[in-house]
């Protein structure tokens, strides 16, 4: 029974310890395969896509013969084209049609998609067509939506709790404001595409640039009008999603298999980053009322909040997008009594969807601008106002949507954070730098962030694995995520060595496909690890309960004397290598393959009565960052960020660190650079790199201290203990905001809120820096 075997306390990439991205080299050498590099088979065509040149029309007559006519092309696809059902909605609404019939409802609209020889003859060819409309009133914001009686496209969430009107009838004080915060594009590094392969009968595979490749299975079997069994997608990895990729990869992917199934040739499309972003979704825009009531010590009493959001022109993902924003409109802070409303709002814009967050961060920012202006009326250090209203025991400890806060750690977070940074000393000393200073002034902040942790449609929340263990010993693992350089893929094959006690080299991590996990949900909502890693694990536990019932059995012990050792298996008083327990097992014809499943447990939720536990645990962090504004020309730096930030257990530190670094500068980059802005007439004119500003490598804090809460630890039932990293830490951002708001008001001795919008630009600075300037 024995074998030679190396002798080794620990395998390597074990859980809870730092292990390198799988495709870093990759990544940085530029060997990292993306759908764009897949090998073109002979006859390949190019689709783009035409798009309309108004923002609300009614269509007359569309005159493509100049298109069809055009040197290259193979042919058009439209409407008329469509065998199944022309609609890609997500939720299954029926008002997304792939491409309409007789109204354009925004501006870069898809119309239809030209199919030629080569992408330049199909780009070029899109540009001919001739269109006959009747143009029809706009409206390209959710207030604008709302004075022109729009209609919401999905029906609007109330949470209450407590009696609104007794608490603010009760309170020593009360304020009302308006926050408007701006949207934000995906900025992924890859664009989107899809590559469709025609195969026979009904079937086609579909290689894309998706986070939700059984969406993407089931609308391309949608709109060809064939079963889902036909359509096969796989995703090997993404140049970054961001949510981008969630719903929006729909038109790209439906359009592709239309044309390779109509002209039975492979066909590729690869729209270029204007187009990408002029005719794909975004952040959504809100505008946040809100009327708060509080006591002299800075304690809310009642909340009431409406937010209104910029939807666009279907509904797309814009119901769970709003209804998360009134999940997380609490943030940190426990409300006495509270009414939070949604408004989402049509308009004649690209639909909006999903982003990092999704609706969150805009929740997040409505309490933390609630809490600045409350320390700015009471003359109080906003952190003292945050410690006063944060959820505590028993009577402190209920959410607006009726959840219970059991697993607080804030308290602790936020003053190990307050400590390490010393936010006390350094305030004061910038205290006294602004009353030296008339020009450059100098803000610092303090902001908590609570996360709820689990898709909202509680039946999302199910994920599924494939293992293979091959006779050699070689692992072969497939799961229902995918990868888009977040370290999915790395964790959940930790989670696997980990089961078996054999180094993570010894794992294959192959592509996501649809032929080896079926219903899958998106890559998305920060469970990645969470669902998969659990249903990895449930594959490897009945290939290891197999393995350890054979060993009992071929051996003659009991099973509590087989135990799995680093690469190595003891049964009974001997040691044997992993290898050769395999090689044993398949010649004694045990199974070696398992599929799992796993669904988060204790979670549920009524919409209609606005009460449940949507949220299996929940993930907390704190940033604290510094700022430096030049008041005469409203530009700033953002000098020294420390942040703490709860993991639980991390699954892997290195990438965890990195996830918490990379979230917190999209986060800031959405609350200062990146502005979307839309002319009267209706054109997105921040549409490519050089009119949209993503930070720079020069914007990061010039100091910046990132640590994990080495002490936290998850409930029993997570996937070892951890927690999800990949939206939580974007809001840890909102401290550079908040910091810039207080360097700001310094100008007017601190006597007043700025109340800055967000993205706070370097042009709205010197605006609010005027503003209250002339107020003293």
């Amino acid at each position: 029974m024995k074998d030679q075997i190396t002798s080794r306390d620990e395998i390597e990439g074990a859980v809870h310890h730092d292990l390198r991205h799988d495709s870093a080299i990759k990544h940085v050498t530029g060997r990292a395969e993306y759908c764009d590099d897949i090998a073109e088979p002979v006859g390949t065509l190019h689709a783009y896509l035409g798009v309309s040149n108004v923002t609300h029309a009614a269509i007359r007559s569309l005159d493509l013969s100049a298109v069809r006519d055009a040197p290259g092309v193979i042919g058009v696809l439209t409407a008329a084209d469509i065998p199944g059902a022309n609609d890609i909605s997500p939720t299954g609404r029926n008002d997304e049609p792939v491409f309409p019939t007789d109204r354009i409802e925004f501006h870069g609209q898809p119309l239809f998609a030209v199919v030629a020889e080569t992408r330049d003859a199909a780009r070029r060819a899109a540009e001919l067509a001739q269109m006959e409309i009747e143009a029809l009133p706009h409206a390209l914001d959710p207030v604008a939506a709302i004075d022109a009686g729009y209609p919401h496209v999905t029906d609007p969430l109330k949470l209450e709790r407590g009696d609104v009107a007794a608490g603010f009838a009760g309170a020593a004080h009360r304020l009302q404001g308006r926050l408007n915060v701006g949207g934000q594009d995906h900025m992924y590094l890859e664009g989107h595409i899809s590559f469709a392969i025609p195969g026979e009968d009904d079937d086609v595979v579909v290689h894309c640039s998706t986070q939700h490749p059984s969406e993407a299975q089931h609308m391309v079997a949608h709109v060809l009008g064939v079963p889902s069994n036909a359509v096969t997608v796989n995703v090997r990895r993404m140049g970054g999603g961001f949510g981008g990729k969630e719903s929006q990869m729909n038109l790209f992917a439906c359009v592709a298999a239309l044309a390779a199934k109509k002209w039975n040739r492979p066909v590729k499309i690869r729209p270029d980053r204007d187009q990408d972003m002029t005719a794909t979704g975004k952040r959504h825009d809100f505008v946040i009322d809100y009327d708060v009531a509080f006591d002299d010590s800075g304690r809310i009493q009642a909340v009431e909040s409406q937010f209104a959001a910029r939807c666009g022109w279907s509904s797309d993902l814009s119901g769970p997008v709003t209804d998360r924003a009134l999940f997380h409109a609490d943030n940190a802070y426990f409300y006495p009594h509270v009414r939070l409303t949604s408004r989402p709002m049509k308009t004649n814009t690209v639909s909006n969807t999903a982003f990092r967050g999704f609706g969150g961060p805009q929740g997040v920012v409505a309490a933390e601008r609630m809490i600045e202006e409350i320390a700015y009326r009471l003359g109080k250090d906003p952190l003292e106002v945050r410690k006063a209203n944060f959820y505590g025991d028993e009577g402190r400890d209920l959410t607006p949507y009726h959840q219970q806060v059991t697993d607080n750690i804030l308290e602790r977070l936020v003053g190990e954070l307050e400590t390490s940074a010393d936010y006390q000393g350094r305030r004061k000393d910038i205290l006294a730098f602004n009353t030296a200073n008339r020009f450059i002034k100098r803000g610092i902040a303090l902001t908590p962030v609570k996360f709820g942790i689990s898709f909202t449609a509680t039946h999302y929340n199910q994920a599924g694995s494939l293992i293979h263990v091959y006779s050699d010993g070689s692992i072969h693992l497939n799961h229902g995520g995918t990868e888009m350089g977040q370290g999915l893929n790395t964790k959940v094959a930790q989670v696997v060595a980990d089961a078996f006690q054999v180094d993570v080299s010894r794992i294959k991590i192959t592509k996501t496909t649809t032929e080896k996990v079926p219903n899958t949900s998106a890559t998305a909502a920060s469970s990645g690890s969470d669902l998969n890693g659990m249903a990895a694990l449930d594959a490897a536990q009945q290939i290891k309960a197999r393995l350890v019932g054979f060993a009992a059995e071929h051996w003659g012990v009991s099973e509590t004397e087989v135990a799995f050792l680093p690469n190595a298996v003891r049964v009974g008083t001997e040691v044997m290598g992993f290898d050769a327990l395999i090689k044993a097992a398949y010649m004694a014809r045990v199974h070696l393959s398992a599929a799992g499943f796993y669904k988060t447990p204790d979670i549920h939720w009524d919409r209609a009565a606005g009460k449940g536990r949507p949220f299996y645990y929940y993930a907390y962090g704190a940033s604290c960052s510094e700022v430096s504004v030049d008041t005469l020309s409203g530009e700033y730096k953002v000098e020294r960020t420390d942040i703490l930030h709860d993991v639980g257990r991390s699954l892997n530190p290195v990438l965890d660190r990195g996830q918490v670094e990379g979230a917190f500068i999209q986060g800031m980059g959405w609350l200062t650079t990146e502005e979307l802005w839309w002319d009267d007439a209706g054109r997105l004119r921040t549409h490519a790199p050089s009119t949209y500003k993503i930070p720079l490598a020069s914007d990061a804090p010039r100091i910046f201290n990132v640590d994990l809460a080495q002490w936290s630890v998850n409930p029993e039932r997570t996937i070892k203990r951890s927690k999800a990293v990949g939206e939580p830490p974007f809001m840890l951002g909102i401290s550079v905001l908040e910091a810039l708001s207080m360097a700001v008001a310094s100008v007017a001795d601190y006597r007043e809120c700025p109340r800055l919008d967000a993205p706070a630009t370097p042009e709205r600075v010197l605006m609010a820096v005027e503003r209250l300037r002339g107020a003293v």
